[in-house]
């Protein structure tokens, strides 16, 4: 119902930019939130940044808080993660999630993976020393 195209990783230098793109597409009228998340090879998965349907609520994994921005854009049906001052440890697949339930169960889950209906394919980024 609900398709997800992510785009924009790469590799990059410690400090460097990037910005992640997440685009979807079929029966977005059902889409209330939008979230990202990240695994590194051997770790866990874990939430990286998550943003609601107006824009209004946003939310941030601590170790991203103030180098990471979340946005979207309804018009175009893509949502963005802009990651500034990028360090080795952000190197990990960075997917996108589509929330479906509403605003109530979205803020109180949107920090748990299982809470998303629809994922993206992944994109990779890598952060060099």
């Amino acid at each position: 119902q609900v398709q997800l195209v992510e785009s924009g990783g790469g590799v990059v230098q410690a400090g460097d930019s990037l910005r992640l793109s997440c685009a979807a597409s079929g029966r977005t009228f059902s889409i209330y939130g939008m979230g990202w998340f990240r695994q590194a090879p051997g770790k866990e998965r874990e939430f990286v940044a998550a943003i609601s349907w107006s824009g209004g609520s946003t939310y941030y994994r601590d170790s991203v808080k103030g180098r990471f921005t979340i946005s979207r854009d309804n018009r175009k049906n893509t949502a963005y993660l802009q990651m500034n001052s990028l360090k080795p440890e952000d190197t990990a697949v960075y997917s996108c999630g589509a929330h479906t339930s509403g605003n109530v169960l979205f803020n109180r889950r949107y920090g748990t993976a299982d809470a998303y209906s629809y994922w993206g394919q992944g994109t990779q980024v890598t952060v060099s020393s």
